[in-house]
């Protein structure tokens, strides 16, 4: 098949599968297309790189970025802050409920005073606001748990299957090739294969998610044809992520789909799953780092003891000078001589490969301490969501592979932080809604005159009479 007659038949199947989805929600507002073009774009490859317009070395594209580019983003930049203020978002709530995260922004932009290059270092600050602004167009959503069915389902639909045509039809664009051994790398929609395999990560844990969810209701015709889909794009999930060859992505879903299986198994027991992370994660550090456990998963998944030299990357960026209490700045470690001592010592690569060196090399002793309390907020309000939101055993996974993830892979920024524990971890207040008082039940007395009644009353429809009326005789 010619290479334009296979990206015509995708885009046809891809506007039939949008159309005909079973799981489709007619409600679901417009706009969660912004979200969906601003993860698209930050999960493959930025618009320049779609049409080819990238120019000048890679360091000077990585420092400076492109001029193409900035208006796109700039774009759904704002078209996200105009949909949060449509719907009366409240910053000011927001930002007291999320304080940790607020201090962690804070503390972003404060590290470009003291950046070497800080004029990059605070349009990278602008640039990954719009992460937050996305996400917060997705949870924001009156329906919030169909919202983020609605937007994870349309995000693979386009990726995975894309990196599959690209991989079979436009293999220039879709394999690399290591610069030393030779060896094929497939990147499919990406610019990476760890990126690949990151996205079939997230896209095999959301299907096993949504299929366990709605295993209980298999026998309705309309569930049939959901869970069936998401088995389809669950297997082809696993396939992408087999030929990117990314063993800690492969691990990540192993882990992710055995937290919702735990969650499943134990949710009459909320204290015991509200232990085991921790407890998991505990045990996992003293055998890593204590009796060498980290060499025996590396050889399960056919990696070597310095984990594809990684153990080589934390040598050469620790040998750098740099400010072990503030770091270097936002997104300013991997700029100008840093970079080129960091390539001459282990090649060519733009991450520590470790997510919380990564966060010490920007931010020093302060950002660990920040993230700290991000992890553990976050992970008290997932606990707290156990008996309320249908999100809770998909957020749990996505903060617990978050954790480990970050071993090997330098991922505690955004987006990839947005799409892991920030998407229900996070918390956003209702909309128009005014903190008030509860009225116990039997206190309610029926009169005339109208008045507003609390939504957990559980009344949807108000009369002109026979309304719920706190009684304070």
């Amino acid at each position: 098949m010619h290479p334009s007659v296979a990206l015509l038949l995708w885009a046809v199947l891809l506007f039939a599968l949008f159309r005909l989805d079973p799981a489709r929600e007619a409600e679901i507002s417009w706009a969660l297309w912004v979200p969906l073009c601003w993860f698209f774009i930050s999960q493959t490859r930025l618009p320049s790189q779609w049409l080819g317009r990238t120019t000048g070395s890679l360091a000077t594209a990585f420092e400076e970025g492109n001029a193409f580019d900035r208006p796109i983003l700039f774009g759904l930049i704002l078209l996200s802050v105009l949909i949060l203020g449509s719907r009366s978002f409240r910053w000011r709530e927001f930002f007291s409920l999320n304080s940790a995260l607020t201090a962690f922004l804070i503390l972003g932009l404060a590290s470009c005073l003291w950046s070497d290059y800080t004029s990059i270092a605070l349009k990278r600050w602008i640039r990954d606001l719009g992460n937050y602004f996305a996400i917060l167009v997705v949870l924001s959503d009156p329906q919030p748990l169909q919202a983020v069915r609605t937007f994870f389902r349309r995000l693979f639909f386009i990726v995975i299957p894309l990196s599959l045509l690209m991989i079979k039809y436009f293999t220039y664009n879709a394999i690399h090739y290591d610069f030393w051994t030779g060896l094929p790398e497939y990147v499919g929609a990406a610019t990476s294969k760890n990126t690949l395999g990151a996205a079939c990560m997230f896209s095999g844990i959301f299907f096993f998610w949504d299929t366990v969810v709605r295993w209980p209701e298999r026998g309705e015709s309309r569930t049939k044809q959901i869970i069936l889909l998401n088995i389809i794009f669950f297997v082809m999930s696993f396939y992408v992520l087999r030929l990117s060859n990314s063993a800690t992505s492969l691990a990540c879903l192993i882990l992710g789909c055995a937290v919702i299986l735990a969650y499943q198994f134990w949710r009459q027991r909320p204290a015991f799953i509200k232990t085991l992370i921790p407890v998991s994660l505990g045990s996992y550090v003293i055998l890593a780092y204590g009796f060498g456990l980290n060499d025996f998963v590396a050889r399960i998944f056919g990696r070597d003891p310095s984990l594809t030299g990684r153990t080589n990357v934390w040598k050469a960026v620790l040998s750098v000078n740099t400010n072990w209490l503030l770091g270097t700045g936002y997104e300013s470690f991997w700029l100008g001589d840093r970079m080129y001592q960091v390539w001459g010592l282990a090649g060519l690569v733009t991450e520590a490969h470790n997510g919380y060196l990564e966060i010490y090399l920007t931010f020093g002793i302060v950002g660990l301490f920040v993230l700290a309390a991000i992890l553990i907020s976050s992970y008290r309000t997932i606990c707290r969501s156990f008996t309320q939101s249908a999100l809770a055993p998909l957020v749990l996974a996505f903060w617990t592979l978050a954790l480990f993830y970050n071993i090997t892979e330098a991922a505690f920024k955004a987006p990839f932080m947005c799409l892991t524990f920030l998407v229900g971890a996070i918390i956003v207040p209702e909309r128009g809604v005014a903190p008030q008082r509860p009225v116990p039940f039997r206190t309610l007395r029926r009169v005339d005159k109208p008045r507003m009644v609390p939504k957990w009353a559980g009344v949807n429809r108000l009369s002109q009479k026979g309304r719920l009326k706190p009684n304070h005789d």
